[in-house]
């Protein structure tokens, strides 16, 4: 369960230790940010072609310089230059013209071209006479075209072999040409030497500024990390790579490493600009063992398009710490990611909380219980997302989910009310795709079967389809006894007409094939109203709880095969009071959806104490808003009841005492039930069974549960 946390913790480590295994060195600049140039250079150092002087070619170049120099641009003076080449091939008045076109293309800005002329030229001969400039605007060419990995190596190459300012010239343009490359880290092995061979303040802090931007933005973590390490703290540019190298020890979670890394700043260099962040960063380090006990975080959305919920959430939890010492900061998460995980952070290390509630979105929630775990703040989340306690020890969850939803409707159908076959009817959307897999592997875990399972629009309005395909009369074609009727009706000697209606006087008279006893449907209680008439339609009857009222409807239709089949729902189906008063399904659906059960986390006319007692004060202290409790305000009552209940009774002083206390918790008694948390940290609690009568919903009892009744 906890693997996802380890591998987590593994990674931190491992990238830990690869900082400390960087090698040391006094080279400042480097390529392939090992210590090392690029592989080769990229010519010869020897020339291929022994050129030969030849009078005729001299004769032939000198011709053709003062032709090109009448040519109307300079591209057609190029080309006059290269016949030269072409005639006198091996010859130095060859090479000359080479490198004159490519100077030419090059003024030209015919860049492809005069990389090629240069490019020829100086693998044939490096040591030509101008090989320097043509190396230089071989680098320039590069450049234009987007090469920028040769463009480094050349630049770098003539850095090598210059000095003074030419060669703080050709490293700001190797850098750059590093950069475009991606080469990042040798891009940085050269500003950093550029800072530290600066002339004067203004440039220095030009450089300086140019590190600080790389480091920012591109360079790696192990680039910085060995850069930083290989320089003296009286390197301009060390306060830069250091202070960025501690913020890099900040996010991998090594407090020691960071502690050293801002004590050996701070001592080094107290009047840096960075002095005051690296200070507040130091002392919130520090601050990340020190705990306020009665000091209890809220992550919930209190703005935005989310700001509902959330609100609903956080009236729960202030009625359940009301009257209490426990303080309460409310961190709004504006259902932003990041704005989370920032919260998360200032909650732990600004605040002292020593638990933390929410947050309710999915990203949200898994952000927050990642820098939670990584923390080692105790998280309790009311998130719906699965798996989200797997990330690591110190996240609990309470709230509803799919997956308890599917395990409770599964054992109450079967172990309950005895079960076997079922059906399900879902709207094909993630909530509904992943609420009948669910019950689908709940139902066969438990010996049943699924006789059939259609999907429909999110959208939907009308199930004809449906309620025909799942009583076999859509697909007539697959069915034995009309295709038999179908045969005999054409092998009579009818007219074509009177088949016609024979035909179709065959296909209203099939009987359904109701090879299930239940069907489940996953979807919102304004959409289940409708599917239960289309159900009728086809023969389906829902709403025979009582042997003697299926027995009239035998009567009433003479069809003697007919059985009652019970409709299962989710929380979806719970549904406000209409105008009557009673729940808006049991109004739109009527008879319908009358014997249906559904389950739910909440339950406002339980009878159950807690619930009552829940309920009660929750319509005492909030008359103002006019509104009942649901599940969101009875989540929020009991998670911030239990923080309450284990802060007053167990007054646990650290962080790791609450998170054993919560691990602990049995048997709570709250408004959604009475509640523990398993092994994997999730809470484990009955869920409410509820029973739709033509009265209204009513929640099963203990005793209609033990005799496999429907609370009818």
């Amino acid at each position: 369960m906890e693997a996802l946390s380890t591998s987590r913790r593994a990674l931190g480590l491992a990238l830990a230790l690869l900082l400390t295994a960087c090698p040391k060195t006094t080279t400042p600049v480097r390529g392939g940010g090992t210590g090392e140039p690029p592989d080769k250079e990229p010519f010869p150092t020897q020339p291929a072609v022994e050129a030969r002087q030849d009078a005729a070619a001299d004769a032939a170049l000198a011709q053709a310089i003062e032709t090109a120099a009448r040519a109307p641009d300079k591209k057609q003076a190029a080309e006059v230059l290269l016949t030269v080449r072409r005639d006198y091939p091996g010859t130095t008045a060859s090479q000359e013209a080479l490198y004159r076109a490519g100077v030419l293309y090059f003024e030209a800005g015919d860049y492809p071209n005069a990389r090629k002329a240069f490019k020829e030229l100086l693998f044939e001969n490096p040591l030509f006479r101008e090989a320097k400039d043509a190396k230089y605007k071989l680098a320039l060419c590069a450049m234009e075209v987007g090469d920028y990995r040769e463009a480094y190596q050349l630049f770098f190459s003539l850095a090598a072999g210059a000095e003074g300012a030419e060669r703080d010239s050709f490293l700001q343009d190797a850098a750059l040409a590093a950069e475009g490359a991606g080469l990042f880290g040798e891009a940085l092995d050269i500003r950093v030497e550029l800072a530290g061979g600066a002339k004067t303040p203004e440039a220095q802090a030009a450089a300086v500024a140019r590190v600080e931007k790389l480091v920012e933005g591109r360079a790696a973590f192990v680039d910085v990390a060995r850069v930083a390490e290989a320089l003296s703290p009286r390197h301009p540019a060390w306060p830069v790579l250091t202070f960025k190298l501690a913020r890099i020890y900040y996010h991998l979670r090594d407090w020691t490493r960071l502690e050293e890394t801002l004590q050996r700043f701070l001592r080094e260099t107290p009047d840096h600009p960075f002095a005051g962040q690296a200070s507040e960063l130091l002392a919130r380090a520090t601050r990340r063992v020190e705990v306020s006990p009665k000091t209890v975080g809220v992550l919930l959305p209190m703005s935005g398009r989310y700001k509902p919920i959330g609100e609903a959430v956080l009236r729960g939890v202030q009625l359940a710490l009301n009257g209490s010492d426990v303080e309460l900061i409310i961190k709004d998460t504006q259902g932003e990611v990041m704005v989370a995980g920032q919260a998360m952070e200032q909650l732990a290390f600004d605040e002292g909380a020593i638990a933390v509630l929410g947050p309710l979105l999915p990203e949200d929630s898994r952000r927050a219980a990642l820098v939670a775990e990584e923390l080692q703040v105790p998280l309790l989340t009311m998130t719906r997302v699965e798996g989200i306690t797997q990330i690591g020890p110190h996240v609990f969850r309470n709230m509803l989910t799919n997956s308890a939803q599917a395990e409770a409707m599964a054992d109450y159908a079967v172990n309950v009310r005895g079960f076997k076959r079922f059906a399900v009817l879902y709207p094909n959307l993630s909530y509904g795709v992943e609420m009948a897999n669910g019950f689908w592997d709940e139902v066969l875990e438990r010996g049943g079967v699924i006789r059939g399972a259609e999907r429909y629009a999110h959208d939907q309005t009308t199930f004809t389809a449906e309620a025909k395909k799942l009583v076999g009369r859509y697909y007539l074609e697959d069915r034995l006894d009309y295709m038999e009727g179908v045969r005999e009706i054409n092998a009579s000697d009818q007219d074509a007409f009177r088949r016609r209606k024979a035909i179709d006087k065959l296909k209203s008279g099939l009987e359904p094939v109701v090879d299930f006893d239940a069907i489940f449907i996953p979807d919102d209680w304004t959409r289940v109203s409708l599917i239960g008439p289309a159900l009728a339609v086809e023969d389906i009857i829902t709403n025979a709880c009582d042997p003697r009222d299926l027995e009239r409807i035998r009567k009433t239709t003479g069809k003697r095969d007919l059985k009652t089949v019970t409709l299962l729902g989710s929380n979806t189906w719970s549904s406000p009071k209409g105008r009557s008063g009673l729940p808006e399904l049991v109004e739109r659906g009527g008879k319908f959806v009358t014997c249906s059960v559904y389950v739910d986390g909440f339950f406002i006319d339980s009878q159950r104490p807690a619930t009552r007692r829940f309920v009660n004060a929750f319509r005492d202290a909030y008359k103002d808003i006019d509104k009942d409790p649901g599940l969101l305000e009875a989540i929020g009552y009991d998670s911030a009841l239990m923080l309450r209940q284990i802060i007053e009774k167990q007054r646990p002083r650290t962080r790791g005492e609450l998170r054993d206390a919560l691990s602990n918790l049995k048997n709570f008694e709250g408004a959604t039930g009475r509640t523990s948390f398993n092994e994997q940290r999730e809470a484990v609690k009955p869920l409410f069974l509820l029973s739709v009568e033509s009265r209204g919903v009513k929640e099963l009892k203990p005793e209609d549960l033990a005799a496999g009744g429907s609370g009818s």
